[in-house]
């Protein structure tokens, strides 16, 4: 055992790596901190797998996705280039059918493809507006036309049973490109 008084340094002082406090230098060394950041994505990735079985069931499950039967209005009650806000498939869906002209309708669920802000019908335009950033959509399509969305509006399967408009359906952002 050495003596302190014969240490040319003295042992409180005797630290090699000059800034790290040698009780706690295992704590910090790189080591632990590299098991650290594999343990956090390891645990990272098995938390996110059930959100991606969902997602991959939603995929898959496109086809036989069955949406319910909704009357949106009597044809008689409305003229060419009314707009009718509704809610479809479900309560908290904003929806937007427009009569376009005689025997021809449009709707379409009612958030920007960009940001999701309202959708609003431009008679005298006949385009669909987003206020937001200006976006624009066709309304036979549902098709960006200005502004910053690059996806078109999701389309409202529409169904004409006596003198009546309701939607049956919603098709998916892949059947409309």
């Amino acid at each position: 055992m050495e003596n302190e008084k014969n240490r040319p340094i003295p042992l409180k002082d005797d630290n090699y790596t000059h800034n790290i406090n040698r009780s706690n230098e295992r704590s910090l060394d790189r080591r632990s901190f590299m098991k650290t950041m594999v343990g956090a994505a390891g645990l990272f990735a098995a938390s996110t797998l059930p959100w991606g079985a969902l997602a991959a069931k939603e995929l898959m499950s496109s086809s036989s996705k069955s949406y319910p039967t909704q009357k949106i209005a009597n044809l008689s009650d409305i003229k060419p280039g009314d707009a009718i806000e509704f809610n479809y498939p479900g309560e908290h869906d904003s929806a937007l059918f427009v009569y376009v002209k005689e025997k021809e309708y449009k709707a379409y669920q009612n958030a920007c493809t960009h940001l999701r802000c309202p959708v609003f019908w431009d008679r005298d335009e006949k385009e669909l507006l987003c206020p937001c950033h200006h976006g624009k959509f066709d309304i036979a399509t549902g098709k960006p036309l200005a502004g910053p969305p690059r996806r078109p509006l999701p389309e409202i399967v529409l169904q004409e049973k006596d003198g009546a408009v309701y939607a049956v359906g919603v098709k998916r952002y892949e059947e409309q490109l």
